[in-house]
């Protein structure tokens, strides 16, 4: 569970860390790493919390790209092309499973692009509108069971991973909602605020305005373990059994990247994320800092691959 390895990693003496002399040489380029989304956007804005203290770590310029479009396949295809030399990078979390899943024309395979690191873990939140019957997690599945296919849930979109999340909480719980797809996190929560829809599945930074103006409520946590700065709101998975399902942002290295080479870069972003300070900004950002090397990352990305390919077929989301 994404939570609990997050724990179980040391930030500070990452298992894959090698002695000077054992390491890998990059030459004197900069090392790019490429980021797929608008600048401003969550995944930009991590890059560019971690892009100094990668440049100190390396001692070679770290310079963030974006290069947008087509939900993130411009930049992961531009990254598929790249020279397997560990100077350009990609960015990217759940959408290098759900897209090609969605998308079968794309003309590179994330599968093969060798995974350097994990570097941040994020739960999404359950809320729900005021005034909703039932005020608990237990009570929202209990009116679902009660009428189903008549409550609603918003999330930022079809086959976003909190539609996904959507699914699975449908699958585990034996109810059934009703998905209504939004362009983001943000138009969920007004909704959700207004009293339009029952609920919605988003990021907690997304739904803060809805807490903040006592509109709502939260009900359940996504992933594995509650939340300190939601003191009372249950992990779903304590009232659903096996339930956990959070975002991430990995590494991905040009396909045919060599193993040393990902454990250099791997050491580089562990060492910058055991800065207190770093740790404190990305956590700001609304994610969890997380240092797992490339093994851990390809074990996790080979997991969230099978558990998110069953969701995207139960939605009738997969194409071809």
């Amino acid at each position: 569970m994404l939570r609990r390895a997050l724990l179980a990693v040391p930030l500070a003496a990452p298992a894959f860390a090698q002695s000077p002399s054992e390491r890998p040489v990059l030459s004197e380029r900069p090392v790019r790493l490429i980021v797929p989304y608008s600048a401003g956007g969550v995944a930009d804005t991590v890059a560019r919390i971690l892009q100094q203290r990668m440049s100190e770590q390396l001692g070679l310029p770290f310079i963030i790209e974006n290069r947008t479009g087509a939900s993130g396949s411009i930049g992961a295809g531009y990254v598929a092309q790249a020279q397997p030399d560990g100077h350009t990078l990609l960015l990217e979390g759940a959408t290098s499973i759900t897209g090609p899943l969605a998308n079968r024309g794309l003309p590179f395979d994330y599968a093969a692009m060798p995974r350097v690191a994990q570097i941040t873990a994020a739960p999404y939140v359950l809320g729900l509108r005021a005034g909703f019957p039932g005020d608990d997690l237990r009570g929202f599945l209990a009116e679902a069971r009660r009428r189903p296919g008549e409550v609603t849930f918003g999330t930022p979109g079809i086959a976003h991973v909190g539609h996904l999340m959507g699914e699975l909480l449908q699958s585990l719980a034996d109810v059934r909602l009703e998905h209504v797809p939004f362009r983001g996190g943000a138009d969920a929560a007004r909704e959700v605020a207004g009293g339009r829809i029952d609920a919605c599945i988003i990021s907690e930074s997304s739904f803060s305005p809805v807490l903040r103006g006592e509109r709502g409520r939260v009900i359940g946590v996504t992933g594995a373990a509650r939340r300190p700065n939601l003191p009372g709101v249950p992990a779903i998975g304590e009232v659903v059994p096996g339930y956990d399902l959070s975002t991430w942002m990995m590494i991905f290295s040009p396909p045919g990247t060599s193993m040393p080479i990902r454990q250099r870069l791997a050491q580089a972003f562990a060492a910058a994320l055991s800065d207190a300070q770093i740790r404190e900004r990305i956590e700001a950002s609304g994610n969890d800092p997380v240092s797992a090397g490339p093994e851990a990352a390809d074990a996790l990305w080979r997991s969230e691959r099978e558990k998110l390919t069953g969701l995207m077929r139960r939605a009738g989301l997969v194409q071809g």
